[in-house]
């Protein structure tokens, strides 16, 4: 039976999982590489399933407080012309929106405090130098000198996951899409009352996001050919560049756009380990797994997920090996499903093609979501 465990990274991923097992009973021992637990000031988007694990983890209600709750998503052209709307699943059960937008550091803060509340015991500056397994137990020593004997070792620590070259070797390296991501806080207007998407950029698309009662954040996904690196003195000028062509809502907002430091940018980069994402007693969940680009907007729900399946499978008194075979049964189809999906809409905003079709593959992807995990 599992008693013990480590957790190499303190994001979205690794703080689910150290909720979860602590509600479950197991020691958990979580590391950070980080010196200062701060995350981008920018907010995410997630739906129902989402909201339905932060459930499963005790939590929804405190993420629904602090984000902004709503309905479904509105897809536009960039004139504001309306294109498709998709009312979202209650997936998490009457009681709780179909969608939530939020801050990342509202998350961040829910998720550490709890962590941290139910006990895990958290080192910040740490990471791992080595970790030696064998039948009944892994060793892990660690860059401030100490050890460690733990039943399971996860490796949460992200897109370009140590632990995953580590156990792994070197093989499987995420893979720029050709398309970046741009965000930016702004003032939420009071129409902008549910998720954005507008269709019809050449190369991508944009939107906007309510954020809070306050607070939305403007996003741009657009082609980014040779994956250049931007001046970080000129991110707001070109920001309102490349929305030029928007009109409406989306040229009101554009404008907002108006300090550099503000701007969040990152090149898009996609991994999809093949299965297992384990060996001996070291798995791989999260991004260091199964890293998708934003088009669907499930990055961190299949992060919370990986962590709530964790924390029922282990509490149950079979071998480890049996518990990570079902871990990858229940998690590794629809992971892929996500990854594949999102990098079909990237294609098609890349190569404009007839047979595109963003919001019925939102539809198939929400039908899936609402599926148990």
């Amino acid at each position: 039976m599992v008693k013990k465990v480590l957790i190499i990274g303190g994001g979205i991923g690794g703080l689910s999982t150290a909720i979860a097992l602590r509600r479950a009973g197991i020691d958990v021992d979580l590391v950070e590489i980080k010196t200062e637990w701060k995350v981008y000031h920018v907010g995410i988007i997630v739906q129902g399933n989402f909201i339905r694990a932060m459930a499963a983890l005790g939590i929804a209600d405190q993420a629904v407080a602090e984000g902004f709750p709503y309905f479904g998503v509105k897809f536009q052209t960039i004139h504001g012309h309306p294109v498709a709307e998709i009312p979202g699943i209650p997936m998490a059960g009457p009681n709780y929106p179909t969608d939530l937008g939020m801050g990342r550091p509202a998350l961040h803060k829910i998720l550490s405090e709890t962590a941290l509340e139910l006990g895990t015991k958290v080192r910040l500056g740490v990471t791992f130098t080595a970790i030696q397994q064998n039948e009944t137990s892994a060793t892990v020593t660690f860059t401030d000198g100490t050890s460690g004997e733990y039943d399971l070792v996860i490796g949460a620590d992200g897109v370009h996951s140590k632990v995953r070259s580590a156990i792994f070797g070197d093989e499987h390296q995420p893979k720029f899409t050709g398309q970046g991501v741009w965000r930016y806080n702004i003032k939420r207007p009071e129409s902008l009352d549910v998720a954005v998407l507008c269709v019809g950029l050449e190369g991508g698309k944009c939107g906007a996001i309510p954020l809070s009662e306050d607070t939305g954040y403007v996003l741009l996904v657009q082609a980014e050919p040779g994956n250049p690196h931007h001046p970080e003195d000129k991110l707001a000028d070109i920001f309102r560049e490349r929305l030029a062509a928007c009109t409406g809502m989306m040229a009101e907002l554009r404008d907002q756009i108006t300090d550099s430091s503000l701007v969040i940018y990152r090149p898009l980069e996609a991994l999809l380990m093949p299965a297992p994402w384990h060996k001996g007693r070291v798995l791989l969940i999260g991004d260091a797994a199964h890293s998708t680009t934003p088009h669907l907007g499930q990055g961190a729900a299949q992060a919370v997920e990986d962590g709530v399946v964790l924390g029922e499978l282990l509490q149950r008194d079979e071998t480890l090996q049996i518990l990570l075979d079902e871990f990858m049964q229940r998690r590794f189809e629809r992971c892929k499903f996500i990854v594949e999906g999102s990098l079909q809409l990237g294609e098609w905003e890349l190569n404009l093609s007839p047979e595109a079709d963003p919001p019925g593959l939102t539809r198939k992807m929400l039908g899936v979501m609402a599926q148990p995990i």
